[in-house]
């Protein structure tokens, strides 16, 4: 049984057509990148697999159920989990409060309007070791605005892990990081256990493709190759439309 099954996937905006008869399966535990250039439907995949866009055609599985018709908010309570390419967190709470949302999320007491977040110790001591996981406990209760680009990924991470998620979704977790931020990142995602399945979309091919098990490239909405990191990057197909010789 796959982790993610894609088949046949659709979309039009209009006269365009970004996404067009797309198949993708992915194994549990794998860690899949998917690539290719600008408007190559990558983004747009992504919001059909987590229920944002409705396909045109197609379906999507997780674990063998077709959720292809499953409302987004219920996705995240099957194991599915994502980052978005633009950072979207809330930049004057701390830290510590954004991790603590993306437990509550998953938690009966979202319901509770009356619920004091700052009263809820065990939601605490989990977003702590959330945090310790990624190393930063120690400013858990800075504003998230006052840290680096490069810590906010992090965060924004550890939120999606805090969900616990069995499919993971990164969209594009090494863009606009430094050196360095992109080796904390890097250290991050490989400490992610095998039972969660991580499928990542990623420009920057030197961290991407050490990561990666498999690759899809994606071009005008189509998969035009797959397969090892050996077998893409040797492939005349990739040089064409993604590596530019």
């Amino acid at each position: 049984m796959n982790a993610l099954t894609v088949t046949g996937l659709c979309k039009s905006f209009g006269g365009l057509r970004v996404m067009d008869g797309v198949d993708l399966s992915v194994s549990p535990g794998e860690r899949r990148l998917i690539i290719g250039p600008n408007g190559a439907g990558k983004t747009t995949l992504f919001n059909q697999i987590t229920g944002e866009i409705a396909p045109d055609s197609g379906t999507v599985g997780l674990f063998g159920r077709d959720i292809t018709r499953v409302a987004c908010r219920r996705r995240a309570h099957l194991g599915l989990a994502r980052t978005y390419q633009i950072i979207t967190l809330f930049p004057h709470d701390t830290i510590l409060h954004n991790v603590r949302l993306a437990f509550l999320g998953l938690s009966p007491l979202r319901w509770n309007p009356l619920a004091a977040l700052d009263r809820r110790q065990a939601l605490a001591e989990r977003a702590y070791a959330i945090l310790a996981r990624i190393g930063l406990d120690h400013i858990a209760e800075r504003p998230l605005a006052q840290t680096s680009y490069g810590e906010r990924r992090r965060v924004e991470i550890a939120m999606a892990l805090a969900q616990e998620p069995k499919v993971l979704l990164l969209d594009e977790p090494f863009a606009g990081l430094s050196i360095d931020e992109r080796g904390d990142v890097q250290k991050l995602l490989l400490s992610i256990p095998r039972d969660v399945t991580v499928v990542m979309i990623e420009h920057n091919m030197d961290v991407a493709l050490d990561f990666a098990d498999r690759i899809t490239l994606l071009h005008f909405g189509k998969v035009i190759v797959e397969g090892t990191r050996a077998e893409v990057v040797a492939d005349a197909r990739t040089r064409e439309v993604y590596l530019g010789t």
